[in-house]
């Protein structure tokens, strides 16, 4: 499990020592550790997170940066970037995890892994240490996607779950983003499918101005995760990386009326959103790219953030499930091939269904 769940008699550290050595051991497990364990999980141990959660890349400078076997000298993805390598690596059966701006989705994506970000709210909350309440959301990622679907029965409110059609929709313009052999596995994965008869051709949609969405998701997400940590991290200067300190940095400088004026605004995009899609599953890649090399400069990291926060943010702002299931592959210059996700995001309940339709992606 991520550095952010409560356990019983364990201070949670959020991939930060000092925030490790100053808490306080636990009195009770988050829900979500909970959930598992009642199905018949065995908890196998804590494992790394970047900074607060703060970053989707993986690295983290106190601990240094996971391994990701599924391309060896390349980041592994983050925010729970410890339990996906234990995952890919074979240590354990289910990492559990959060998905704020794509935490879960991003790791699942580089490493060749399945993936869910949830519903928002559909999983328990309690426990799980905050980084920006309107996103969080719990997940988990496994390298089978039966065992995905066992986490999700266990853990989701079965009560609130609904039904959705194999109907498809897809944006080719938030395709202009992406990396070119991206672009081209995901396009061949689309039409791969349609020949074999597995889907019908997805129908064209135009989501609009995704980068105006995400700097809204941005905006509220920044003000959120200082309202989260903000008087930790007055408290211990010097303690973070560079690049997630510099997030917090301009969190600190969001107003309230700013981020109301982004929770306004994100609730309308939420609305065309969901009147658009009408309950229908949108098509994207998981991320923007392969996993980036480990000798990447931290602007080409950034750029490749960016990017992906561009199509991840999507099924943030609308609350919704999000699948990362591990079809595609793109070539590297080495002669290899890198695992990149195949995202289905929908409806909102929709998670064990979107799960049973991922699946037929794999066959």
């Amino acid at each position: 499990m991520k550095d952010l769940f409560a356990v019983a008699g364990h201070a949670i550290g959020a991939g930060v020592p000092a925030r490790l050595a100053g808490a306080a051991p636990e009195s009770r497990h988050a829900a979500a550790v909970q959930h598992l364990l009642d199905a018949g999980a065995d908890l196998r141990g804590i494992a790394q997170t970047d900074e607060f959660a703060y970053s989707i890349a993986g690295r983290n400078s106190a601990y240094g940066t996971p391994p990701n076997p599924a391309v060896p000298g390349a980041i592994p993805g983050g925010s729970t970037s410890g339990p996906a390598a234990a995952v890919a690596l074979g240590q354990v059966s289910i990492a559990l995890g959060t998905d704020t701006g794509g935490s879960l989705r991003v790791p699942a994506s580089y490493q060749g892994l399945w993936g869910i970000r949830t519903t928002h709210g559909a999983v328990d909350r309690a426990g799980l240490l905050p980084l920006a309440p309107s996103f969080d959301t719990v997940g988990w990622l496994t390298r089978e996607v039966d065992t995905l679907r066992r986490a999700a029965r266990a853990s989701v409110s079965l009560a609130d779950q609904v039904s959705v059609e194999p109907s498809y929709v897809v944006d080719p313009r938030v395709l202009a983003s992406v990396e070119p052999g991206v672009r081209a596995g995901f396009v061949r994965a689309l039409d791969e499918a349609t020949a074999a008869g597995r889907v019908e051709r997805p129908e064209e949609v135009v989501l609009g101005d995704v980068a105006h969405l995400f700097e809204l998701f941005r905006v509220l997400q920044a003000f959120e995760a200082w309202q989260s940590d903000g008087d930790w991290i007055t408290e211990h200067p010097g303690e973070l990386a560079a690049d997630v300190s510099a997030r917090f940095t301009f969190g600190a400088t969001v107003s309230p009326g700013q981020a109301e004026e982004a929770r306004v605004a994100l609730g309308h995009e939420r609305r065309r959103l969901e009147a658009l899609l009408d309950g229908r599953v949108l098509l994207l890649p998981s991320a923007s790219s392969a996993a980036p090399a480990l000798g990447a400069t931290a602007a080409e990291v950034d750029a490749v953030r960016s990017a992906t926060l561009g199509l991840t943010c999507i099924a943030g702002v609308l609350g919704a499930p999000a699948v990362s299931a591990p079809v595609l592959e793109v070539p590297l210059a080495s002669g290899r091939r890198a695992p990149v996700g195949l995202c289905l995001v929908g409806p909102r309940g929709a998670d064990l269904s979107l799960l049973d339709l991922a699946a037929t992606w794999a066959t």
